[in-house]
């Protein structure tokens, strides 16, 4: 999906020396097709392992692409918006057992599967989120229950699930997230921890929280962000993606933006919300403002992730500092681009 342009840009900073990776953006210039919009943009999580399989990430970026057109599709229905691309796109990724979202949560340290999920539009900035669920099969669509029939934002723990399952939301058994390489991966924590490493869930950097963000035919912006959270959490954490300008914004008038990485660092520098700050008051640019926002962040070995963030003009940034993030977009006349490592 590269340009001729953008491949001699890379080669050119290659030989300044000059990474591109953590300085990532995906424009609708970037496609060699100047004007066309982007509608919907994607993230997968950030903390990619650096030497992933390239049969695992096509396996990803496979998902990744049928998420994408299942929003878009969303998008061309009669009267379809942008909360609909957002969640039409967010219940693929949950069903992958692939991401760190629904089916594919990571445990916390009870062996137990812990879902958060947030959405927001960007018009009358109403918003939903739901927390430290278990039988939910598609915490998106929770969220979106609670944005849409609810007078709150937040709910959490069995409180979240019963007013769920008022709204036809879809229940499971808490068997049906076990798969066994979430389990295997928690098993693995659980033997560092006893050697003393208590903090490696942090160290894998391993980030799968999954996001979208669209744009309607209105000019309407939303975002949504789904998570199984961190590998060994404990005592009923709860990271960025549910919390409303942590992980999760949208603002007509400035941006959409949904972040993957240590949710923690997150929530204290309230990444989401800054983005649409600097472009409100600091008058900077999508671009600008999405890199300074990661820019700003504390260093953290292996980096601390990465955001997606999209305005109602169609132009979009995905930053990320770690090794890769899956991410993806398409464009307003269909197209879809996927990308896992390096800048695009």
């Amino acid at each position: 999906m590269r340009t001729l342009a953008g491949t001699a840009l890379l080669t050119v900073l290659a030989i300044l020396g000059i990474s591109a990776t953590c300085a990532d953006y995906s424009a609708p210039s970037d496609t060699g097709e100047p004007g066309v919009k982007v509608v919907l943009v994607m993230h997968g999580g950030a903390g990619v392992p650096a030497k992933m399989s390239p049969a695992l990430v096509k396996k990803h970026e496979a998902v990744l692409a049928q998420a994408l057109r299942t929003g878009y599709a969303a998008l061309q229905k009669p009267g379809g918006t942008s909360v609909d691309a957002v969640e039409a796109a967010i219940r693929v990724l949950e069903d992958s057992p692939l991401f760190n979202a629904g089916k594919g949560a990571v445990f916390n340290h009870d062996g137990r599967n812990e879902l958060d999920a947030a959405i927001m539009e960007g018009k009358e900035h109403r918003a939903g989120a739901v927390a430290n669920v278990h039988i939910l099969k598609n915490p998106i669509s929770a969220a979106r229950a609670v944005m849409e029939h609810s007078k709150h934002v937040l709910l959490v723990g069995r409180g979240a699930e019963l007013f769920a399952t008022t709204q036809g939301c879809t229940v499971v058994d808490p068997s049906y997230f076990w798969t066994k390489e979430r389990w295997r991966e928690l098993q693995r924590a659980l033997e560092e921890e006893k050697k003393g490493h208590a903090e490696v869930f942090l160290d894998r950097r391993h980030f799968g929280t999954v996001g979208a963000l669209a744009l309607d035919r209105e000019g309407n912006l939303a975002a949504g962000t789904s998570t199984g959270g961190l590998t060994n959490k404990r005592f009923g954490r709860v990271g960025d993606s549910p919390l409303i300008g942590a992980g999760t914004y949208a603002d007509n008038a400035t941006c959409a933006v949904s972040g993957t990485g240590h949710g923690e660092v997150f929530i204290r520098y309230t990444v989401a919300a800054d983005v649409a700050a600097r472009i409100r008051y600091g008058k900077q640019s999508l671009r600008e403002a999405a890199q300074a926002v990661l820019d700003g962040l504390p260093k953290e070995p292996g980096g601390v992730g990465g955001l997606i963030a999209l305005d109602r003009r169609g132009h979009l940034a995905m930053p990320y500092n770690t090794d890769g993030m899956f991410r993806g977009y398409v464009t307003s006349d269909g197209k879809v681009y996927t990308a896992t490592y390096g800048s695009k």
